[in-house]
């Protein structure tokens, strides 16, 4: 059987302090699921790009790969961008199952979030 493996997708910035929030998700998801594979991905300024990410994790045996773009709505990137990635993914790793979910701040889970921290 395979390894489930998920990579929280962001914009990226020049900013290093930037990415801890992504960062810090991950290290919560690897801590809480230690069996899922957990790396971040950025679409641009920074390192990892998502090839390069995925690249790892089929090398580390991932055959299932949930995509969660970081995103608070389905903007340019998350609907043109990312789809364009993900569908050179599938072509180079044919045996590996991609999985392109949402974006996170359409999650109603996250939107209730942002209402509580918002009327506090």
């Amino acid at each position: 059987m395979g390894s489930k493996a998920i990579v929280l997708f962001g914009h990226g910035s020049r900013d290093p302090l930037w990415r801890l929030p992504i960062e810090g998700v991950a290290a919560r998801v690897a801590q809480e699921r230690p069996d899922l594979l957990v790396r971040c991905a950025y679409l641009e300024l920074e390192p990892p790009d998502l090839p390069t990410a995925v690249a790892g994790l089929a090398q580390a045996g991932a055959t299932d790969i949930a995509l969660l773009p970081m995103f608070l709505g389905m903007g340019r990137h998350a609907r043109e961008d990312l789809p364009k990635l993900v569908e050179a993914l599938r072509q180079q790793y044919p045996r590996i199952r991609f999985d392109l979910r949402p974006p996170v701040g359409e999650h109603p889970d996250l939107v209730s979030t942002l209402v509580r921290i918002a009327a506090d």
